[in-house]
């Protein structure tokens, strides 16, 4: 029956069906989240083999829906998902907090190379002032920051945050993530929406001390926003210093502001809360000032809602990308919980829109487990109406716009098919990724034709088991930052 139903809406959905509707650049991601076990690992204290056979089974899944693009939590509440000598081990992954996997590997290093190994990108993503989930349980070692630092930590609605008003504390949260960017191959940092935490009714925010402190008697929502500023501020300066390279991606709430707040800017929802007034992100300052490469709004809701419309939210993000990136992160675990607001009709409607309108098109669904929740009809029905052809990530000129050089490549006919070779100039060892063409014969090369790609890989031979005859071939060279160079010359297979 959910065969059926699936090819019932694949031609009422029409989206993707032709190539020209089919980007050559498009964000297509899922984050997997480590807090809670919600993605990965399944549970606790998992063998470490386990633990990597699941990741490999998620990956696999999230290509194969046609992600090019992973989000994976790292550091859920000032712990590590790798080894470190400034944060303990988090017992989401081994069991017992600041207890080292058995047998012992390095998870982060396994995922980064099992990611990119499949010419994906790695978003490391940071949690960064969560301290405790349950403030009331203190499973950490000495060194943990809710220990030797307890003069930083606010207890608030159940959890504990490092107080980010506190100079030294933003500096010792940037210094974990710089570890991160020095020592593994990142290809961004990524912040989900937790800077100060959301309002719980009408009970206060315990910063008094440190307003006391470092207020100056500015205005303390002014002055909290302006210690966000700072952090977003420094964050960037060394993360660029370490590796220019690496990206810089904000997740926050969906609605930055509300009209009846601000009524030359903000939006016309009717949010109960937003990232402006209460969790103090000014996130349109941090795009307007360069701070950031891209934005990742939390757009959760239908098109109908009434508090928060969909079609309002992607519109007034779309005004306001002050030349970065907007991608949107969509709600697929609202199909898991099985709302009547949500359903594979609402998602691919959200798609569709997010094709038609945004400048530098894609998206991030929240999250990975919800396709296992939910059954195959949404997942195939993504890959049927949107995915069917791969999409490399889109550039970000203001980081590097140089292309690498076009290769020089020669065919020959063999038993298992046409096999091409080709080599590239590349004086600087930059790892670069290759894009095979098929053309047949007659057609003009197109390198926007998505349908014509038949490889995306880091080796520099292609044998096409096709066997086709009157074919005709290009490959082009991808950098780090998915710059494509010119076609290389074309050669013809037999």
């Amino acid at each position: 029956m959910k065969r059926f139903i699936l090819f019932f809406l694949v031609p009422l959905l029409t989206c993707a069906s032709g190539f020209g509707q089919s980007p050559k650049r498009e964000f297509r991601a899922a984050w997997i989240a480590t807090v809670a076990n919600i993605d990965w690992p399944s549970k606790q204290g998992l063998p470490a083999i386990e633990q990597q056979q699941q990741f490999v089974q998620r990956l696999d899944k999230l290509k194969k829906l046609g992600c090019n693009t992973v989000i994976v939590q790292i550091r859920p509440c000032c712990d590590a998902c790798y080894p470190s000598d400034k944060e303990p081990w988090s017992h989401y992954l081994t069991g017992k907090q600041g207890e080292a996997p058995f047998p012992y590997y390095d998870p982060l290093q396994f995922m980064i190379d099992e990611v990119h190994k499949r010419n994906m990108e790695f978003h490391a993503w940071f949690n960064p002032f969560r301290a405790l989930m349950d403030c009331k349980i203190n499973p950490n070692p000495p060194k943990h920051v809710t220990r030797s630092h307890s003069n930083w930590i606010i207890n608030y609605g159940g959890k504990s945050y490092i107080d980010p008003g506190i100079p030294e504390a933003r500096e010792y949260v940037i210094g974990i993530i710089k570890d991160v960017v020095e020592r593994y191959d990142i290809d961004a940092v990524h912040l989900d929406d937790y800077f100060y935490p959301y309002r719980i009714g009408k009970t206060p925010f315990g910063d008094n001390k440190s307003y006391q402190k470092y207020g100056n008697g500015d205005d303390r929502e002014e002055w909290r926003r302006n210690n966000v500023n700072l952090f977003i501020s420094q964050l960037h300066t060394t993360v660029k210093q370490v590796k220019p390279y690496v990206k810089i991606g904000i997740s926050p709430f969906g609605v930055w502001r509300n009209s009846n707040r601000d009524p030359a800017d903000g939006s016309e929802t009717h949010a109960g809360q937003t990232c402006y007034d209460d969790l103090y992100a000014d996130v349109l300052l941090w795009m307007k000032r360069g701070w950031i490469d891209y934005l990742l709004p939390q757009l959760y809701w239908e098109h109908s809602n009434h508090a928060a419309s969909f079609t309002v939210l992607l519109d007034w993000w779309n005004k306001h990308t002050y030349k970065r990136h907007v991608y949107y992160g969509l709600g697929v675990y609202h199909l898991a919980e099985k709302t009547d607001r949500y359903s594979v009709k609402e998602i691919m409607w959200q798609l569709r829109d997010i094709r038609k309108s945004s400048p530098a098109s894609g998206y991030s669904f929240y999250s990975a487990v919800s396709f296992d929740k939910i059954g195959p009809t949404l997942a195939d029905s993504i890959t049927a109406n949107f995915t069917a052809y791969p999409a490399l990530p889109p550039t970000m000129k203001w980081i590097d716009s140089v292309a690498p050089a076009a290769p020089q490549l020669k065919a020959a006919p063999g038993a298992k098919g046409n096999t091409l070779q080709w080599t590239t100039a590349n004086p600087q060892k930059e790892p670069l990724k290759y894009v095979v063409y098929r053309f047949t014969d007659k057609e003009p090369v197109n390198l926007e034709r998505t349908d014509r790609i038949v490889s995306i890989q880091q080796e520099t031979e292609y044998t096409d088991p096709d066997k086709r005859k009157n074919t005709t071939y290009v490959v082009t060279a991808l950098d780090r930052l998915w710059n494509e160079s010119k076609p290389s010359n074309k050669v013809g297979g037999e």
